[in-house]
């Protein structure tokens, strides 16, 4: 059965959402963001969480199994990679971005959790044991997790919040995976509390992304910032970041909407008790919602016009990623409780107690 969310989204549009995105898979298992577009880790593991959500564990599990066959000796993924014509795939940036890389272990945690496979999580375990190798070793003294490396090994100079907010989301899943598998992992529960404490705590360990709205409700939706404090953190950039019935701007200073953002404060909402907010921002995202059940990236006000321009089949009058259609999905099973995977982002007891004190 797929998420409902009474008088917003039915179970069939869910499912015809879904439907977006296996159109968009290709037969290696990869999930461009749109037909013919590039494919990044990150978002490619998001689409087949979403896939899982919707009951399509056959499509959800060959996106893993593309990630395995892509992974790096060194447990990284480039950034982008991108098929031609005949399927033939190619690396289109080689910058190793520790997010990217982290994300994997959420969405085969996600994947258990909803398929309760165990056989699955064996299968990935090397896979997540090397990402998040790779991950810590991009940690500083003082606790934040370096950006990327170059594609030579070369580490970036900075830190951002919103990757080490999303990366201390993906090292607890990442825990909990290994204490299931009876595998010991202490070096990750330190890296993950000292994270978290620098994420909490010290703001100028980060690059000034301020004008993101990413950077506002991150350390919420990981659960880092949570309580009184993740509330009085969202109420403080609600009126520079959203806009009343329509959704989440990507940055605050211009009127730029986006699906993605607006489904992701959804779950930072829910995250901290309030439903309310949550349903209606959900209610307020549909507006974004195609015919065919996929959702536009983005839209600019006052024009109405969506962005950015899209091409081809499934485009037309404005791009449609799978992401987009996939944030969608899990703010929908995150408000719903379909699935045993509902409270990962919100109110799952391994996310509780695996959070340090901050």
């Amino acid at each position: 059965m797929t998420p409902t969310v009474p008088g917003i989204l039915t179970s069939a549009e869910a499912a015809a959402t879904a439907d977006t995105i296996a159109w968009v898979q290709l037969d290696s298992g990869m999930i461009p963001w749109f037909p013919g577009g590039h494919a990044d880790p990150w978002n490619h593991v998001e689409a087949a969480m979403a896939l899982a959500v919707a009951g399509r564990w056959a499509e959800a599990e060959a996106a893993y199994r593309w990630l395995a066959r892509r992974q790096r000796p060194d447990g990284a993924w480039h950034q982008y990679h991108v098929a031609d014509g005949s399927g033939a795939e190619r690396v289109e940036a080689d910058k190793l971005d520790a997010n990217v890389c982290a994300y994997v272990a959420t969405g085969v945690w996600h994947h258990y959790l909803v398929t309760g496979d165990r056989a699955f999580l064996e299968s990935l375990w090397p896979v997540v044991d090397a990402a998040i190798g790779f991950v810590l070793g991009l940690q500083t003294r003082r606790g934040e997790i370096l950006w990327a490396r170059h594609a030579d090994g070369t580490p970036w100079s900075f830190a951002l919040l919103t990757g080490s907010s999303s990366i201390c989301h993906s090292l607890s899943c990442a825990l909990a995976l290994a204490r299931r598998l009876g595998q010991h992992r202490p070096a990750w529960a330190r890296g993950r509390a000292k994270l978290a404490a620098t994420v909490a705590g010290v703001p100028h360990a980060f690059a000034p992304k301020g004008r993101w709205a990413m950077d506002w409700y991150y350390p919420v939706l990981s659960g880092v910032v949570s309580g009184d404090l993740g509330r009085q953190r969202l109420a403080g950039g609600w009126e520079r970041f959203v806009i009343p019935g329509v959704g989440t701007r990507c940055v605050h200073d211009r009127p730029w909407v986006t699906a993605a953002e607006t489904a992701e404060c959804v779950l930072a909402h829910l995250a901290v008790g309030e439903e309310d907010r949550a349903l209606q921002l959900m209610a307020w995202a549909q507006a974004l919602r195609a015919g065919d059940g996929s959702y536009y990236t983005g839209l600019v006000l006052p024009e109405g016009v969506h962005f950015p321009g899209g091409v081809g089949e499934q485009s037309p009058g404005g791009e449609r990623a799978t992401y987009s259609a996939a944030a969608m999905l899990l703010a929908a099973d995150a408000l719903s409780g379909t699935t045993p995977a509902s409270g990962l982002f919100t109110r799952s007891p391994v996310r509780s107690s695996l959070r340090p004190t901050c």
